[in-house]
């Protein structure tokens, strides 16, 4: 033997002896190997004694391994072309059958499909893969990292302001010359008019004139549209001449004309003009001109047209090359060319997610890759306002796929009337007893059927599949990408313990990560994306509103599902059980929900029984920590409801697993009697979702540091419609950041609602509707506390009718609203309404009647919100709450009070449909209606929830005879807490008054006494609220309504239980019970102040030690940049101020005159370049500098700036450099002005970048900035 084939056969043996090590399956001795071909009849079992290795690709009809079978497929390697493809209408592992692709250890490196076939319509045929009990199933592909996040913003058409496009077939046309005016820099179009230049010569001269106008160097397109020429005089034709046209002066009626070019410089000029033949079959007038800019090229394209009896005109501008580099958090280099990637929508249309294919880059970093393809929408990449609104970025290519093969199109029962392509897919069902089972890194695609129980991934009733099961491997599936598929993604049904990490869900139909039946626990869900989460038809929460209409058969009898109440919850993240763990997912754009929470009150299902009713909704909340939702069609975050776990009957008869009415109150081992233990919602970021970011209802709910940005209503926390469901719970936030409008303004090409916002006037998306009022915290019920919360960006915009606020309340309430939402520590930047009330006049806000509306109050503990501290925000009409010394807010619709608040809930019957008209005896020409919350018959209970003033006087009338019973429970009282109450009755009428505790858990009445009555109001007055006095004359029953014990902590009710006086009236009379002629003016009274309003805080300006102490960011790799800039020109320097630019502390202060621009990496922070340029006393400075900015400065650099002494005299062409990295006009400063700039060189100008400019004497040019770097 050569020494060379030794060597060889040696590193052969060497390769087989640390595969082994390693633990690869293919290469284990004992396996046979196999290449049984391909016959779609052979039911093919590997059993006993059978050690099988796959070397090629094979087509069964059905796969069976047990009985100690193993089948291990030949890894064959990354370089290999050849695939191995295993086609079958159904596999089977049991019984101590195995099936390895990989191991853990030793991940495959080849490319495997397993690919299911067969139709619906096909008895025999199944598509399914199951592990039975015994089975063992390891599937390993390679390690690539399954999602990271954009660190810079990827731009609609690759331009840094977005691409652009016009259409006068859309409605935006019009006769004559349509010109567009595009930035030479940007690409950017900065103006289009249009003039009828073949009706009016006037329009022609104002044609020339704006073309004069036109700033030299700036791109021009014009177009015409049905014709132009009759008119066009000779002005207009002198300007179009100087742009570099030819063809104008042969323009012809109705001649199809285009034209690009450049203002000042003829010679680049394109123009085609086509005679004009008729209106079918003239042509098209097409012109693309390609211009450079500092980002790369982009291209113009214009077209004009007569052509099927109509004329249109089409104009783009769009980068050309149809490729981008894209910048992203993580290290990228296992994503390779020609895999796929999913960019995630970061707009309120989940529809903005894009897919590209990746090219070959050998210039990309570690951290980038390039797609090929247009951009169609703008997908945000930075943090800003110091929340990381960082798009997700999700692969979609793993070299092992698992895959159903389709029909072209739907076909028989599957559901052809909402879906246009065949569903039944494929589908891997692990069942209980399974010997192992391992996935990570596979595609799945094409796989799940609209059929219950056929999901691409599914653990069904697997019990507990870690340690607790006798797991020495706890069971794991991660770094999967789901895609395309036809239902779910990952189902966890009556399973226990199973980690899901690493995947990628996207494009699916019903609930993605989906957990079953209310039993599941323990679970965790790490590090998972999901996106794109589509309508389907499985259940009842599955469904669209037309679904949810159209599908009766599981309805009883004639009854038409309610869309808004019944189904209408199609969610990415679908929780079942609180007590599992969801860390670090991104839920990135759902139908409906991205994470929903709901309560199953009793195990559905096959589970049904494995837990006591009411277990799911008592659990403690398993770990909840840095979770994104946004770009969902409802909610970001739902904690909130249940399903229906009975079948329908006539009493009930909505489909089983519909959408029902639950609340959830978290306590130790489920069980009430035991102490609360808060649910903790740490680290949420929920942003761009159309309705809430996030709705949360029940007992103890608190949220720390989290974000909620561009939401139409940012958090909405609940306890319940009048007593709390869990007394003593509240909902509370501290350290978290609401933003109203954020700097990510999306792509109005793919938004269904476009506007001005009210903070800056540029367009940008919105929710719901122009005119929605946009609030951060949403009030309702109560009690709430947020502290240590920063507000930013929230303006009214009255010019769209739009009324935002950053604190609002719920729309058309008719709940109660408790004295005790508490604000404190609450930060205000660049706020211009921080609260608002609203009014009937106003859109979305109704009649503005409800009960809940008139009662809007909120507690200002510090003054950090109005100024002055321990005061109430009132309503300006609720009289209840008023006093003389309020102080008017008309901007917010409100009052600040000072005052002691409390409320009474009071509870009628016999009859339970009255109108209740409650006075304050200080203003009795103010009467307050309340008509209840929801409609009641006569044999119902109303409740009212007014808000009082404590130590006030008041009377309560009636809309007809009075209730028989009345309950009134002094709410939020403390000890001695009062206020005296006339209650209007009849004449002649007979009483029976007691006074009773009550708990609430158990509920019961502990205590009860009578109240006896007195012969005077003065009696009542000085006793101990267990006195009554009926005064005939007035027929006014007065009372003392006075607590006898404290409140601890958020209680209602005082820790003896809820106090109450339960009034029992025998009327004789049918008298309409309004006393108010008789009470008044008799009990008429001055208005006075119990508490003086407080002084007023100049802290509220500038509240130190308030809102949020930290960014909402959840990245451990994250550095900011800490930049301090100070321009001074001679005048300030004369003050003592000297020109620097600092850097995380590193102060840079040369000595020079003109420019210092320094370069920093905006990935790692560090200083790269320095240069100062005398733009005033050298005249080559000025390109010298232009061309460092331009040639010596690399891309992905933060440009700093700042002028000393002066920079005027010879600064032109390094100005426009300076607009390249961001400056914005005019950048010119006067003699000796200053100019302090923070800029970016790279494809996106950040929406960091910044500029202070100043006139001499006016300085110093100063800014402090914190940049969140990309690396």
């Amino acid at each position: 033997m050569s020494s060379c084939a030794f060597a060889v056969g040696f590193l052969g043996l060497l390769t087989a002896v640390l595969s082994l090590i390693q633990g690869c399956p293919d290469v284990d001795l004992t396996l046979t190997p196999w290449n049984p071909g391909h016959d779609p009849t052979a039911q093919v079992v590997v059993g006993r004694g059978q050690k099988y290795l796959l070397q090629s690709s094979a087509t069964f009809f059905s796969l069976e391994v047990k009985d100690g079978g193993r089948l291990v497929f030949a890894d064959l390697g990354p370089t290999s072309q050849a695939e191995i493809v295993l086609r079958s209408r159904e596999i089977i592992v049991r019984s101590d059958g195995e099936f390895h692709i990989g191991s853990e250890t030793c991940p495959y490196q080849g490319k495997v499909t397993v690919s299911l076939y067969g139709r619906k319509d096909d008895l025999m045929n199944s598509k399914q893969f199951l592990v039975m009990a015994g089975g063992a199933l390891e599937i390993h592909g390679q390690h690539k990292l399954a999602w990271t996040q954009l660190t810079q913003t990827v731009p609609a058409g690759g331009l840094p302001k977005g691409a652009y496009g016009w259409d006068s077939s859309i409605g935006s046309g019009g006769r004559g010359i349509h010109v567009h005016v595009i930035d030479d820099i940007s690409g950017a179009v900065m103006d289009w008019q249009r003039f009828d230049t073949q009706a009016d010569e006037g329009d022609s001269r104002s044609l020339a004139s704006f073309l004069d106008q036109v700033p030299s160097g700036k791109v021009v397109a014009l177009q015409v549209y049905q014709k132009a020429s009759r008119k066009l005089e000779e002005t207009a034709l002198d300007k179009i001449r100087e742009l570099g046209s030819v063809e104008i002066d042969s323009l012809a009626t109705r001649d199809p004309w285009v034209f690009v070019g450049v203002k000042g410089d003829p010679s680049v000029a394109v123009e085609q003009r086509i005679p004009y033949v008729d209106t079918q079959t003239t042509g098209t007038a097409a012109i693309t001109a390609t211009f450079d800019a500092f980002f790369g090229s982009y291209d113009v394209t214009v077209t004009s047209e007569w052509l099927g009896g109509r004329s249109r005109c089409t104009f783009s501008v769009d980068r050309a090359g149809g490729e981008y580099v894209i910048n992203l958090k993580d290290d990228v280099t296992s994503w390779q060319s020609g895999d796929h990637i999913v960019l995630a929508s970061t707009d309120y249309n989940m529809e903005q997610a894009e897919e590209f294919q990746l090219l070959p880059c050998p210039e990309c970093s570690d951290h980038q890759v390039k797609i090929s393809g247009q951009v169609r929408y703008t997908h945000f990449g930075e943090i800003s306002d110091d929340v990381d609104l960082r798009g997700e970025v999700g692969l979609l290519t793993r070299n092992i796929r698992f895959q159903g093969e389709v029909e072209d199109s739907c076909y028989g029962d599957n559901f052809c009337q909402y879906f246009d392509y065949d569903t039944y897919g494929g589908h891997l069902k692990i069942l209980p007893g399974f010997k192992n089972v391992h996935l990570s890194g596979i595609e799945f695609t094409r796989m799940g059927q609209q059929v219950l129980g056929s999901y691409p991934v599914h653990f069904h009733m697997a019990g507990d599949v870690d340690e607790v099961g006798g797991y020495s491997r706890p069971t794991y599936v991660r770094e999967l990408s789901i895609h395309h598929c036809f239902s779910r993604c990952v189902t966890i049904h009556g399973t226990h313990g199973l980690l899901v990490q690493d995947t990628v869900g996207y494009d699916t139909l019903g609930h993605c990560y989906f957990l079953e039946d209310g039993v599941e626990q323990r679970n965790v869900l790490d590090h998972n994306l999901g996106l794109v989460t589509r309508a389907g038809t499985l259940l009842p929460t599955d469904r669209d509103s037309d679904m949810c209409r159209a599908m009766r058969d599981g309805v009883y009898g004639n009854h038409v599902p309610k869309p808004n109440s019944e189904c209408r919850a199609v969610t990415t993240f679908w929780i079942t059980h609180p007590n599992n763990i969801l860390t670090n997912n991104a839920a990135a754009g759902s139908l409906h929900t991205g994470i929903w929470y709901i309560f199953h009150r009793e195990p559905t299902g096959p589970s049904e029984g494995a837990l006591p009713k009411y277990q799911s909704e008592r659990a403690p909340l398993g770990r909840f920590y840095n979770n994104r939702a946004h770009s969902n069609g409802i909610d970001g975050l739902m904690i909130d409801g249940g399903v229906k776990t009975s079948q329908p009957s006539a009493n009930s008869p909505e489909e089983y697993l519909s959408r029902k009415g639950a609340r959830y109150k978290p306590h130790q081992n489920s069980d009430l009697l035991l102490p609360r233990v808060p649910a903790m919602i740490e680290g949420l970021i929920s942003f761009k979702n159309v309705e809430q970011g996030a709705w949360v209802r029940g007992g103890d709910i608190w949220f720390n540091k989290c974000a909620f940005v561009d939401n139409g209503k940012g958090l909405t926390m609940a306890s319940e419609g009048t007593f709390p469901n869990d007394e003593g719970s509240s909902q509370q936030i501290w350290n978290s950041v609401f933003i109203g409008e954020s700097e990510n303004v999306g792509t109005a090409s793919g938004s269904s609602v476009w506007g001005i916002g009210g903070v800056k006037p540029v367009g940008r998306s919105l929710p719901i509707a122009t005119d929605f009022p946009i609030r951060g915290l949403e009030v309702y019920d109560g009690p709430i506390l947020a502290e240590s919360c920063t507000f930013k960006k929230y303006a009214a915009a009255p010019e769209y009718n739009r009324w935002s606020g950053a604190i609002g309340f719920k729309l058309k309430n008719g709940w109660q609203t408790a004295p005790n939402n508490n604000l404190t520590g609450i930060k205000f930047e660049d706020v211009e309404t921080r609260a608002f009330f609203g009014g009937m006049d106003l859109p979305f806000f109704g009649t503005f009647e409800k009960d809940g509306d008139k009662t809007q109050i909120f507690h200002d503990v510090d003054g950090s919100t109005t100024g002055h501290p321990d005061t109430y925000v009132v309503g300006q009409d609720n009289y209840l709450v008023r006093n003389l010394g309020c102080l008017a807010r008309p901007e917010w619709r409100a009052y600040v009070c000072s005052g002691k608040y409390a409320q009474l809930f009071i509870r009628a019957k016999q009859p339970g449909d009255l109108v209740m008209s409650m006075v304050r005896d200080e203003y009795p020409d103010q009467p307050y209606i309340l008509k209840g919350p929801t409609s009641q018959g006569a044999n119902g209970v109303q409740k009212y929830q007014p808000p009082v003033m404590l130590e006030k006087s008041y009377t309560i009338h009636w809309d007809g005879r009075a209730p028989q019973q009345i309950f009134i429970y002094p709410i939020n009282f403390n000890s001695g807490d009062w206020l005296r109450l006339g209650l209007c009755y009849p004449p002649g009428t007979i009483f029976r008054v007691t006074y009773q505790l009550e708990t609430r858990v158990p509920n019961a009445i502990v205590h009860d006494e009578e109240v006896y009555p007195v012969s005077s109001l003065n009696a009542v007055e000085g006793g101990d609220g267990k006195l009554f006095f009926f005064e005939e004359s007035t027929g006014l029953l007065f009372m003392k309504v006075r607590a006898n014990y404290d409140r601890e902590g958020y209680n209602y009710c005082s820790h003896m239980g809820c106090e109450r006086i339960v009034i029992s009236a025998t009327m004789t009379s049918d008298a309409v019970s309004d006393c108010t002629a008789a009470a008044y003016p008799k009990y008429s009274l001055a208005p006075t102040e119990t508490v003086p309003m407080p002084s007023f805080l100049s802290m509220v300006n500038d509240c130190t030690g308030c809102g949020a102490p930290e960014p909402i960011v959840y990245d451990d790799n994250l550095k900011f940049l800490e930049v301090t800039i100070q321009a001074a020109g001679m005048e300030e320097m004369g003050l003592g101020y000297r020109p620097f630019i600092e850097v995380d502390g590193v102060r840079f202060d040369d000595r020079y005159r003109g420019f210092m621009v320094i370069a920093v990496d905006a990935l790692t922070g560090v200083v790269t370049h320095q240069m100062t340029f005398d733009t005033h006393g050298q005249a080559e400075a000025d390109a010298a500098m232009a061309n460092f900015i331009r040639s010596d400065i690399p891309k992905n650099s933060i440009v700093l700036v700042a002028t000393r002494d002066t920079s005027s005299r010879h600064a032109r062409e390094c100005l426009i450099a300076l607009m390249e990295v961001g400056a914005q006009e005019p950048v010119q400063t006067d003699f000796r002005g200053n100019f302090a700039m923070v800029g970016f060189k790279g494809t996106i100008w950040p929406t960091w970048i910044q500029q202070v400019k100043l006139p001499s004497t006016q300085g110093p040019a100063q800014i402090y900035t914190r940049i969140p770097l990309m690396g």
